[in-house]
């Protein structure tokens, strides 16, 4: 039998209806000689640090830098049944084979490799190589199926990834967090995004306006412009010279200009525009079109591809005439589709872009939730789009001479809308309409016309400071972060992939190192802290480009893994050299104004005074001591302060006075801790000898 591992339960349903394996079992499917199984994301997963020597356990400078030799690998704790339902059918004497049928890229790679060498598997493996979960796309997979060993340089890059992210993220959130006295996360990808907010943040904050004028001129319908003269003596000066005097149509010139259609959606661009145009998160967006995709509505989500290959052209031109029947916002809408412009192999590597499926004329598109809808429309309006006529414009130049002075103005005329009209029929739809640059017409005129006794005016204006990033800008300059220091002929991947982008932005809000107003992301006050006690080969969007751009190669076989991970240990270890000890003034920056009485023992981070206990600041860790608890409480005493600051201090205090139902007096004893990493804390008494 051939056992199939998907990454999720829902797309191994897919995979195994077609395959015909409808028997249900505990934790997989079988039938047709096949057994269909899943793994729930990452099953196996790098271990944490305590896992190589218990006294990593407790956060302490002198331990790193953090580096293992032999890297070990752990079962995540939730998913350990699936797990052990794997490698007990990977055992299974009936298998003789497996097929890969994780999400085709990097991470998908991973998860099943992971699980395959956990579980000690040594059975030969095949890959399945899909973009989409319709029937036909799975049963074409099957029927060209690829050796697993063609994938080995994509496993091996992204093992690479994880121990890189690894390295600095133990290293880097250690060393920060002994040295600060607080839960600093520093990241590979997260760490440069958060740089790039606080220096728009700083550019904002340290912006001064200045003030400018605008002098017009005009007769009739035709007003023309000189603009930014910086005084308003100047401005007046101008303004009063060509008042009720002759202008000269001293310039004028027609073109006919084109703008060509958008290529299609990958996934940045795809998140990109559903926050501009809905507000939604790029994580929200991932997560519709994964649903979409596990509904084989949409193609596969996780694609840097915006073309196509020549082998769809007829797939294309049935989903766009599907589309015009099947989404009501484009119903009646008539279409002759260029599919040329959107093909090109050479632009295809893993996936290409992302596209609506056949299915969806099987599908009562009103019976989706809104959001899913909303991205339905958003995909289906660029595939028409893209596919769609070009649109011109006839734009007209105008410059006016006056008392020697030019003042300019330009208008246009729409010659062919082109695909600007599916563009416009979606923005209509919007319930906040999309602002586009109003279209001004300009009077008929001829140059060397005069045009007698002009009015002359002044506006008063401000320069503006750049605008905070939103979610859509941002992952633009994610995409693109590093690129001008790169040569021409370097593939460009800026900071992380489209498949992690949405979860670095993330974990910068959940961190508490960003947080979002309206649609921006606005760095807080210890986002803005952790950037500036960094050094910049942490902080620089270059290097981490710089390390994207080297797993890309090593995934085509192009550069050496190891030597990618000597470099990243090479620049841990100097990072830890670098801030052996902080004067007690800087150690104090990230100072929250709350009582400190100690340090966590599972994690190094400072235990404040809370209400009713004492708390571990690391928000990921559990520790915390509570005043009333069964221990203290069974013998009529209290956790107090002084209690709590001894037990972190030494690991054991005396305590006088404590009660015992069966005897009359009260006694005294050493109370320890005795924490074992659990929900509670647990103590331990003993006596004087």
């Amino acid at each position: 039998m051939i056992l199939v591992i998907a990454e999720k339960p829902s797309v191994a349903q897919s995979i195994a209806k077609v395959l015909g394996a409808t028997s249900r079992k505990d934790g997989y499917m079988e039938g047709g000689n096949y057994i269909v199984s899943w793994c729930f994301g990452h099953l196996v997963e790098l271990a944490d640090a305590s896992s190589y020597d218990e006294r990593y356990a407790k956060w302490r400078y002198d331990d790193l830098p953090i580096v293992p030799e032999n890297w070990m690998y752990e079962v995540t704790k939730d998913k350990a049944q699936q797990f052990k339902v794997l490698s007990s059918l990977m055992k299974d004497k009936r298998v003789t084979e497996l097929v890969c049928a994780t999400d085709a890229g990097r991470e998908g790679e991973l998860i099943f490799r992971l699980v395959y060498n956990k579980a000690g598997c040594t059975k030969p493996f095949k890959r399945l190589w899909i973009s989409s979960l319709e029937d036909s796309a799975i049963r074409e997979g099957f029927n060209h199926l690829r050796d697993g060993k063609e994938y080995d340089r994509l496993y091996e890059a992204a093992l690479s990834r994880s121990k890189a992210d690894w390295i600095v993220g133990i290293n880097g959130t250690r060393l920060f967090t002994t040295l600060y006295h607080k839960k600093l996360v520093v990241g590979r990808v997260q760490t440069p995004t958060l740089a790039m907010l606080v220096e728009r943040d700083g550019k904002i904050s340290t912006f001064q306006k200045e003030k400018y004028f605008n002098v017009h001129v005009g007769k009739g319908d035709l007003t023309a412009d000189l603009e930014k003269v910086k005084t308003e003596e100047e401005a007046k000066r101008i303004a009063a010279a060509c008042e009720k005097k002759q202008a000269v149509v001293s310039s004028l010139k027609r073109e006919t200009k084109t703008v060509n259609p958008p290529k299609l959606y990958d996934l940045t661009t795809l998140q990109r525009e559903a926050n501009r145009y809905y507000s939604f998160t790029a994580q929200q967006t991932l997560d519709l079109v994964q649903t979409l995709y596990e509904k084989k509505l949409l193609t596969y989500p996780r694609t840097d591809s915006q073309f196509i290959t020549d082998d769809m052209e007829d797939t294309a031109r049935q989903v766009i005439s599907i589309v015009c029947r099947q989404l009501p916002l484009f119903s009646g809408v008539s279409v002759t589709p260029d599919i040329s412009r959107v093909t090109d192999n050479s632009k295809v590597t893993d996936h290409h872009a992302i596209l609506p499926t056949v299915q969806l004329e099987k599908q009562d598109v009103s019976a989706l939730p809104q959001s899913e809808q909303k991205i339905l429309n958003l995909v289906g309006m660029r595939l028409l789009c893209a596919t769609g006529e070009k649109h011109t414009y006839a734009e007209t130049q105008i410059t006016l001479s006056c008392e020697g002075y030019t003042f300019k103005t330009k208008g246009k005329t729409v010659v062919q809308n082109g695909w600007k009209a599916i563009e416009e029929l979606f923005k209509a739809s919007l319930k906040a309409k999309e602002k586009d640059d109003p279209m001004k017409s300009l009077p008929e005129v001829h140059e060397g016309d005069v045009l007698d006794s002009v009015s002359a005016s002044i506006t008063e204006h401000f320069t503006t400071p750049p605008k905070q990033y939103t979610e859509d800008t941002l992952l633009s300059a994610m995409e693109t972060a590093g690129n001008d220091q790169f040569d021409d002929d370097t593939e460009k991947k800026g900071l992380g992939t489209p498949a992690t982008r949405a979860g670095i932005i993330e974990k910068l809000v959940k961190s508490g190192f960003a947080e979002r107003k309206g649609k921006s992301l606005i760095p807080t006050k210890d986002g803005c802290n952790l950037v500036c006690v960094l050094p910049e080969q942490i902080t620089s969007p270059k290097m981490t480009a710089e390390w994207e751009n080297t797993l890309m190669e090593i995934e085509r076989g192009k550069a050496d893994a190891d030597a990618f991970l000597k470099g990243i240990v090479q620049m841990t270890g100097d990072l830890v050299k670098a801030y052996p000890f902080l004067s007690d003034a800087e150690a104090q920056r990230f100072g929250t104004g709350k009582e400190e009485i100690g340090k966590c023992p599972r994690c190094g981070s400072p235990v404040y005074v809370g209400k009713g206990n004492f708390y571990c600041s690391n928000k990921e860790c559990s520790f915390c001591l509570w005043e009333d608890n069964k221990f203290f409480s069974s013998k009529k005493k209290k956790l107090t302060k002084r209690i709590a600051k001894e037990l972190l201090d030494k690991g054991w205090c005396r305590v006088t006075g404590l009660y015992t139902p069966k005897k009359p007096q009260l006694y005294d004893a050493v109370i320890r801790l005795d924490d074992s990493g659990g929900k509670y804390v647990s103590f331990k008494m003993e006596f004087d000898r």
